[in-house]
């Protein structure tokens, strides 16, 4: 896996920049309403489809089988 994400990288830096580049990556925090933002994304993107996935299915069976 690592060796795909070296690939990856531009081939013109030198190795100090690239230690300085994931230095920095690594001294990112997050600020205040980061958490909030991202539980807020992941019940967007994941519940409410999955909701409404079921609730398709369910209308469907309850149509097909019990009508």
């Amino acid at each position: 896996m690592f060796k795909r994400l070296l690939e990856r990288l531009p081939k013109k830096k030198t190795q100090e920049e690239l230690d300085e580049h994931f230095s920095k990556m690594e001294q990112v925090e997050l600020e205040k309403g980061d958490l909030t933002a991202m539980l807020i994304a992941a019940f967007v993107s994941i519940v409410l489809p999955l909701v409404l996935i079921l609730g398709v299915l369910y209308s469907v069976i309850y149509m097909v089988l019990i009508r």
